[in-house]
């Protein structure tokens, strides 16, 4: 079953390769959507796929890379779209 989640990620989550490591582990899981650095210093994302997959990388989310600091993390459940590819916003 795809799912789709959209997730926003407070604290220290920019300049800390956070979009990148999030990109790298959805193309490894082939899960679809993008992320972006948000104005107001935080980090969005859009996941679209299996729900064990998508799950996994929200739980990423929660932590983010070595030298990020994850404050809170916003979700919402979306209906998926049937998107296809990840890419950096």
């Amino acid at each position: 079953m795809t799912i789709r989640r959209r997730v926003v990620a407070h604290g220290l989550v920019q300049g800390v390769f956070f979009r990148d490591s999030v990109r790298r582990r959805a193309a490894s899981t082939g899960v679809s959507g993008w992320v972006r650095n948000t104005g107001e210093g935080a980090v969005e994302a859009v996941f679209e796929g299996e729900q064990g997959a998508v799950e996994a990388l929200v739980a990423f989310c929660r932590e983010g890379p070595r030298g990020a600091r994850v404050d809170r993390v916003e979700m919402i459940d979306e209906p998926a779209e049937g998107i296809s590819g990840f890419s950096i916003r």
